[in-house]
């Protein structure tokens, strides 16, 4: 770990610098986990080969295409759910609320693969309509996904899945249609075992590039405390 005071002209206060070849993988994850946040929780289900259903969190997870639209999380090694998705190649992303946090925790432990997470920990299942895998009842959000591609790094998998259908609980829908993120109530890992919920919603529009040449500039959204 170095400390590094940097000139007046790019900073006020000193850095702390981390070389990546000087520290251990564990000190990595670690340290970039409590950088990267909050990530989304994706809660994933899929279905063995045997016709186990299986459920996780995954906080490497993100929008991975538009056309077709497509999602993607990442296992890092080579756990049930990545090996469910090799076998059947479907899966369900979730997005469970944060009245379900304590049931979110549970799925993460490491089960054998005989053992259902959802029989475990007493998680409800739902019927999906596109896929195999049950959606998880009572999260809010649920995409059906096909898997389409994985990639390699090392001693992780990132799982790109294309999205065949989206099933949202029409309680947490807003006036446009879509859902409002206070009423889905999400909630994201951080670093260590820290997690957070939906904190302040707030609206920046995008400046148009015509606008931008006339002066115009997005208003600081005056937070305080």
């Amino acid at each position: 770990m170095i400390a590094v005071t940097e000139p007046e002209s790019r900073a006020t206060t000193p850095r702390v610098e981390w070389p990546i070849s000087e520290l251990s993988t564990g000190d990595g994850y670690a340290t970039m986990t409590t950088c990267l946040i909050p990530r989304p929780i994706a809660w994933v289900s899929t279905l063995s080969g045997a016709g186990v259903d299986n459920v996780a969190p995954h906080s490497f997870n993100t929008v991975a295409g538009i056309d077709p639209l497509t999602v993607c999380f990442v296992s890092i090694g080579v756990k049930d759910t990545l090996t469910n998705v090799r076998d059947t190649g479907e899966f369900v992303l979730c997005i469970g609320s944060e009245h379900q946090s304590a049931l979110i925790n549970d799925s993460a432990t490491a089960l054998d693969d005989a053992t259902s997470e959802f029989d475990a920990a007493v998680i409800p299942r739902e019927p999906s309509t596109a896929v195999r895998p049950p959606r998880i009842a009572g999260a809010p959000i649920a995409l059906e996904c096909r898997v389409s591609g994985e990639h390699a790094t090392g001693d992780s998998y990132m799982v790109f899945g294309e999205v065949l259908l989206i099933a949202v609980d029409e309680r947490v829908l807003a006036a446009d249609g879509r859902p409002d993120p206070r009423l889905v109530a999400p909630v994201a890992r951080l670093g260590r075992n820290q997690w957070c919920r939906m904190g302040d919603v707030f609206t920046l529009d995008r400046i148009a590039a015509d606008d931008w040449h006339a002066g115009r500039r997005t208003e600081p959204p005056g937070f305080t405390g």
